[in-house]
């Protein structure tokens, strides 16, 4: 009985942990770089738990497509694994993965905005894969007038998708060197500001974030949770 108490308690206490920090995304370190394969059962993604994008732009609830965010991180790299329920597809035709796709955002894609400027937080990065592997990346300056988002800036970060049209399901792998994002010596307990999102499905388009932006745009830095590094 004494024991069931005790669990009891650690189990309620493990919840308000992660609850106190819902806008928090914790990246653990793996032991070795490693290859993508945009599958969450691979060794590397083995006991990672995921941070959950199921909301719209103002907080709604989006039936049907309850995404999972995952995060590790070396001394050189960040992963980021998406998996991402989908009930329809809007794929680009013509599908390129050797070359950045520029305005990939115009069909089904998972992002990422990262950025380590805290004085400047309208300076961010944004990343996105599609479910066919396209990429693109941008360095974002939305104080500039007019605001900039340079598709010509490039990050040397690498994506791999995988699509399970059976299973209404598609996976999205990111490696990104740190160095883009400024991050110098990677150590637990660095931060960066974040915020995750898709754009699902043919018009009118299914939007879902992790921290919702209440706004029409998902260039909202206000609106971003924080990304931790940890052991």
């Amino acid at each position: 009985m004494q024991t069931r108490v005790w669990a009891l308690v650690f189990s309620c206490g493990a919840l308000m942990a992660g609850a106190a920090e819902p806008n928090v995304i914790t990246s653990r370190r793996a032991k070795a770089d490693f290859a993508l394969s945009a599958d969450p059962a691979a060794p590397a993604w083995k006991g990672v738990l995921p941070a959950i994008a199921e909301r719209d732009r103002r907080g709604a609830l989006v039936p049907g497509h309850r995404t999972e965010i995952r995060s590790l991180w070396t001394p050189k790299h960040l992963y980021l694994l998406f998996v991402c329920p989908f009930e329809e597809l809007y794929l680009k035709p013509d599908p390129t993965t050797t070359a950045e796709t520029n305005k990939l955002w115009e069909w089904d894609v998972a992002e990422a905005f990262l950025g380590t400027d805290f004085k400047d937080i309208k300076k961010y990065k944004e990343y996105q894969v599609s479910p066919q592997g396209e990429w693109v990346d941008l360095a974002i300056d939305r104080g500039a007038q007019p605001p900039s988002h340079d598709a010509s800036w490039n990050s040397g970060f690498e994506a791999k998708a995988r699509l399970d049209r059976g299973q209404k399901v598609w996976y999205g792998e990111m490696r990104i060197p740190l160095e883009s994002l400024g991050v110098a010596a990677a150590k637990a307990g660095v931060e960066m500001r974040a915020n995750f999102y898709r754009l699902q499905g043919p018009p009118p388009r299914t939007y879902i974030n992790w921290q919702p932006v209440n706004s029409d745009s998902y260039h909202t830095p206000e609106a971003f949770g924080l990304l931790r590094l940890q052991d």
